[in-house]
């Protein structure tokens, strides 16, 4: 897929929030999304990741700093197709790793359709 602006991916993004499933974002709380261009490690595959504790798992809460979902935005656009898949594979990519704020594995997210 060709290059994108910083505004034309923002928009892409926005859109992609507006198509995620109802009730996915319901119980999510305390939790940033960050948009990067490349995981620090250089990973070329790796579209998301969920840093944090899943809600099942934690203790009281208080004044923690919040979980962390990133994407990457040149692994995504490298990995898309054109926009309408780049689009797609944003919401997937979100949902999996609002998942994991869930609780749910990747095996899980597999059987789901969202792996």
């Amino acid at each position: 897929m060709e290059a994108l602006t910083d505004d034309e991916f923002e928009t892409i993004l926005d859109e992609a929030l507006d198509l995620l499933p109802v009730g996915v974002t319901e119980q999510l709380d305390n939790v940033a999304l960050f948009v990067e261009d490349r995981p620090e490690n250089g990973d070329r595959h790796l579209l998301g990741l969920y840093d944090g504790t899943p809600i099942g798992e934690r203790g009281i809460q208080g004044l923690e700093m919040p979980d962390t979902i990133f994407i990457y935005r040149d692994n995504l656009v490298d990995f898309a197709e054109d926009i309408d898949h780049l689009r797609e594979e944003i919401v997937i990519t979100i949902v999996h790793e609002i998942a994991h704020f869930y609780g749910i594995d990747d095996d899980r997210l597999h059987e789901l359709g969202w792996g």
